[in-house]
This record gives C-alpha cells, sequence and structure tokens, in this order.
C-alpha cells in the first residue's frame, strides 16, 4: 500500500543523497552518529519499516544494518531491535475575531455556526486519554520529591533529555537537552525570544507575508519592528534579508508556511542560514506541524543546518492538545541562559507533572504510536477534502495540502468576503487567505483557509457539503 511509512513504528529523518540507495544509507547512518544526532543506544526503527519510510526495498535497509553492524556503529540482538553502538561520538561543534456580515433583506441573522472549519486546532476528540493517563501514573509514581518544588527555568531535566532524544530522531534537531527551554506555548516562548533579542538591542525582527497577526503584535510590544519579507510563487523571499540593515532575527515557518503551505525551497533555506551567519542574526523557526507530512517523509528542520543560528520552537499543541499547554525551544548555546533567566523572571516553571508525563509519554514510545494514527487520520481527511472539492467545485485549486491540518482553496479574485458572508449563512466557521496578510503587503490572493481536523466525524460529511456549497 502507497504511504505505509505513515502508519506504524517510530520516526527517523534522514538526509539521503546520492543515487547508490545502501550506500547513502549507510553514510546518512553513520554521519548521524558520528555528529552525535543519535546517540549511542537509540533504537533504529526496523528494516521493513525503514524501508517503507524511505521508499526503497527491505533487502536493502536490511543489508545497510548488517553492513553497519559488522562496522560496529551499530548492534542487533534478537527481542532488542537495532540500536546505536555505544562508542565513542562526539557532539556537534558549539559553532484571530472574524467580523459577522451584514444581515441579508428579509432573512434576519446568519446561522450560529455549526462547522468548525477554523485552522490550528487538532482533533481533540482523539486525545489518547488512556495512554496519557498511564504515563502520568508511572510519572509520578517514579517522581522525585524534588520535582514538586520550583524547579528549574529550563524545564524538567526528564523531559528536555526525552525531547533532546525524539527531536534529533524524527525531526534531525540537534538537540541537547542544557540548550532546551520549556515553555507554556510558542506564544510564551516567542514573548520570551523577543525580549532577549531587545535586551541584546536588535531593533527589527522579520516576518513573513501571511502569518498570525498576533505574533507580530507581540514582537512590536517587545519594542522590536517587523518589516515583512515579499512572497512569490516559491515562497519567502529570503534573499531580501540582505537589505534590511538593523534587522536582527527572521520569523519564519519553514517546514509548511502558514498558512499557504508550502515548504522552503533548498535554496531560500540555505539563504537564509547564510544570512543570520554572515550578519551575526538569529532565524525563528516555528515548527508548529512538523511531524504531519502525508505524501513523502517530513521535510527536516531547518536548525539542522546550523544550530548556533537557529531558534526552534516546537509544540505539543497540534501533535496532541493546546490543553497542555507544552512546547519548547531549542537555543543556540549564546542564547540559552538569557531565554532561561528572562522565563524565570516572570515564571519559573511550567507545570511539573505535565512535563513528567510527557517525558514518559515519548519515552515508552506513546507518542510516537499516537502521531501515526494521527497522520493517518488527518491524511484520510485530507483526501476526501480534496475529492469533495473537486467533484463540486472542479475549478478550484487546491494547494497546501502536503502536510499539517489545513488546506487552501484557491477563489477566484474578489470574491472571498462574499464567500465568507455565504459561508456563515451556512453555519460554517472558516477563515480567509487576506485574514493572514500583513497589513503591508498588497492583496494579490484569494481563498478560503480550512482546517480539516476539528470537526467530529458525526458532521465531517456535513461540513463538507456546506463548504463545497459555497464555492464557486
Amino acid at each position: 500500500m502507497a504511504n505505509d511509512w505513515a502508519t506504524f513504528g517510530s520516526d527517523l529523518h534522514l538526509e539521503l543523497h546520492g543515487p547508490r540507495l545502501r550506500a547513502g544509507l549507510m553514510d546518512a547512518l553513520r554521519e548521524a552518529v558520528r555528529s552525535g544526532r543519535l546517540e549511542a543506544g537509540t533504537r533504529l526503527p526496523s528494516s521493513r519499516q525503514l524501508a517503507a519510510d524511505l521508499g526503497m526495498a527491505r533487502n536493502t535497509v536490511a543489508d545497510a544494518y548488517a553492513e553497519l553492524v559488522a562496522e560496529g556503529w551499530l548492534t542487533a540482538r534478537q527481542g532488542s531491535g537495532t540500536r546505536v553502538a555505544r562508542r565513542a561520538a562526539p557532539r556537534p561543534a558549539a559553532p484571530r475575531a472574524r467580523p459577522a456580515p451584514p444581515a441579508a433583506p428579509g432573512r434576519g441573522r446568519p446561522a450560529a455556526p455549526a462547522h468548525d472549519l477554523k485552522s490550528g486546532t487538532p482533533d481533540l476528540a482523539s486525545f489518547p486519554r488512556a495512554d496519557w493517563l498511564k504515563a502520568y501514573r508511572r510519572a509520578l509514581t517514579g517522581a522525585p520529591n524534588e520535582a514538586f518544588g520550583y524547579g528549574d527555568p529550563h524545564g524538567r531535566p526528564e523531559l528536555r533529555a526525552a525531547l533532546a532524544e525524539y527531536l534529533a530522531r524524527a525531526r534531525g534537531v540537534h538537540a541537547r537537552p542544557e540548550r532546551i527551554v520549556v515553555c507554556a506555548g510558542f506564544v510564551h516562548g516567542l514573548t520570551l525570544i523577543g525580549q532577549v533579542l531587545r535586551a541584546r538591542g536588535v531593533r527589527d525582527v522579520a516576518v513573513e507575508s501571511y502569518g498570525l497577526g498576533l505574533h507580530d503584535e507581540l514582537l512590536r510590544r517587545a519594542g522590536l519592528g517587523t518589516p515583512v519579507l515579499a512572497f512569490d510563487e516559491r515562497g519567502t523571499r529570503t534573499e531580501e534579508l540582505a537589505g534590511l540593515h538593523g534587522c536582527g532575527a527572521v520569523l519564519m515557518t519553514a517546514a509548511h508556511q502558514y498558512p499557504l503551505g508550502g515548504a522552503l525551497p533548498p535554496d531560500r533555506r540555505a539563504a537564509v542560514v547564510d544570512w543570520a551567519r554572515s550578519s551575526g542574526g538569529f532565524v525563528l523557526e516555528d515548527d508548529y506541524d512538523g511531524e504531519f507530512r502525508y505524501d513523502r517523509q517530513p521535510v527536516g528542520a531547518l536548525q539542522g543546518l546550523d544550530p548556533e543560528r537557529v531558534v526552534y520552537f516546537g509544540t505539543a499543541s497540534k501533535s496532541l492538545a493546546p490543553g497542555l499547554r507544552l512546547a519548547w525551544m531549542v537555543l543556540p548555546g549564546e542564547l540559552a541562559g538569557e531565554v532561561a533567566a528572562a522565563k524565570g523572571a516572570v515564571d519559573w516553571s511550567s507545570s511539573a507533572p505535565d512535563q513528567l508525563a510527557f517525558a514518559e509519554f515519548l519515552r515508552s514510545g506513546a507518542y510516537d504510536r499516537h502521531v501515526r494514527a494521527m497522520r493517518l487520520r488527518y491524511r484520510r481527511r485530507r483526501d476526501q477534502l480534496v475529492a469533495a472539492v473537486a467533484a463540486q467545485s472542479p475549478e478550484t485549486r487546491v494547494s497546501g495540502i502536503a502536510a499539517g491540518l489545513h488546506a487552501v482553496l484557491a477563489l477566484p479574485p474578489g470574491t472571498e468576503q462574499a464567500t465568507l458572508r455565504a459561508a456563515a449563512w451556512r453555519g460554517l466557521d472558516v477563515h480567509g487567505v487576506n485574514r493572514f496578510r500583513r497589513p503591508t503587503v498588497p492583496p494579490t490572493l484569494d481563498g478560503l483557509v480550512v482546517g480539516y481536523a476539528t470537526p467530529p466525524d458525526s458532521g465531517w460529511q456535513g461540513a463538507l457539503q456546506a463548504l463545497c456549497g459555497v464555492l464557486p
């Protein structure tokens, strides 16, 4: 079956190069171990799973594993799987309220929203309550007494260690526990970074043409300007950073641009990191839904290109639930202490029991299993959305569908507001593309940003019918 990699086992991010599959796989695994991204004892996916993930023959993976075992890079034992051998491996060098539409004559008010198609929220009904409860019980049973004190503003060491292993394995992030600061959501983390950058003398943080206005507002509250980078058919024009004098950082959703949905091309990924190196600036990478890619392996985190110039933000809000208020920053060495101090000055720690439970959830493999199951569920929703739009409105182009929890439906120029009013009359709560446009960006796109994760199963088909009913 196509895309079997989305449904089972653990994730492992690898960068493969060259036409020779086995040699490329072996080189990628050696480099991951040599650089310290995969630590001694890390369990690797089975040959069957990794072969499905990478789209190659199982024998190719099995042969690569066997040769790396013979070379001493890996170990293989019955019942224990394939693991990174315990050998010296150096660490990486430190180098939004929608206005109500006007009432139609003789029609009274629009219907109260019956279908929530706003983007940004996962399927809350699928929160893994039983597995989370097991993790919570195990975590609390083994928790030291000091865990219930005020704690370290960096976060619980158990969670930071578990996150470092997971992010290295699944997202290609070079994460050391001492470089991680646990926070209460992306907004909390961005607020802290804004304070630190302003204290360092940074004047401006560049932003993308489309994104959440709340993020701009938070940066401006910290005393920072927010110049806007232009956007074209290939995404954000990172080459414009060179002309922004006084700009000390840039905020990006490189793996899955929010809300338009594309991944930043490799040349522009390299360009933004090169700019950070040459200018001494930082890239603020919001990896808000990095686990959810459907048609090929996830795009690796930008942070892997230069851990000393990229601040990586991750969150459990999309993968589990926003109500947990669990997020994390992986910081360059020169910022880690300053960010922890800024957090400690106002909020010493996130909930220690929740951090301990999440650490256990990660270590036990329950998080990997949940992400795999939700990836399959969301992919089915996405496919149903695309099929329904193609059948009912074949002229409507659907984009941004390779990843995440939302899609963008293009509309004819000048029709977005009328379509939103029609959607409100049908009881649809949905946002338009221009809601996310920065004020200085000219209105060149019209469309709907449709979140397909939130509606319950019982209401999903009704939501699709109502949505298709308002499309041109």
